[in-house]
């Protein structure tokens, strides 16, 4: 959980909010973004987690300001990278998994009108 919780945080600036733990045991920790508002909710199942593996994530999007940037910044905390970053239309793209597995889509795009809505850890 901490390392997760440290990728995102670190990696794309959400805040840590409530946290708990599940009647099957399990641990539940909310992250914000700060901008959007958006919560994301990481779950930890020690031993046999009550589900397969990625079922029914395919993955998770975040506009960021630097596609380029912020692949780096999260190599070094444990990502991978699956797709390196590549330009289509009025966007740049690139997808890493986090240090779980779990694959993360980033995009910037060009046009000004919509602010990125995870700026970075600071």
């Amino acid at each position: 959980m901490a390392r997760s919780v440290r990728f995102y945080t670190e990696g794309l600036g959400l805040r840590v909010g409530p946290s708990g733990r599940m009647s099957a045991g399990g641990l539940w920790q909310e992250l914000k973004d700060p901008e959007s508002g958006a919560v994301l909710e990481l779950n930890f199942y020690p031993g046999e987690p009550p589900y397969r593996e990625g079922d029914e994530l395919d993955h998770l999007g975040f506009r960021v300001e630097n596609v380029d940037a912020t692949v780096h910044r999260l190599e070094s905390l444990g990502g991978r990278v699956r797709i390196p970053a590549f330009s289509e239309g009025d966007e740049r793209l690139a997808f890493i998994s986090d240090p779980d597995g779990a694959w993360v889509e980033l995009y910037e795009t060009r046009a000004e009108e919509v602010p990125p809505t995870s700026r970075g850890g600071r």
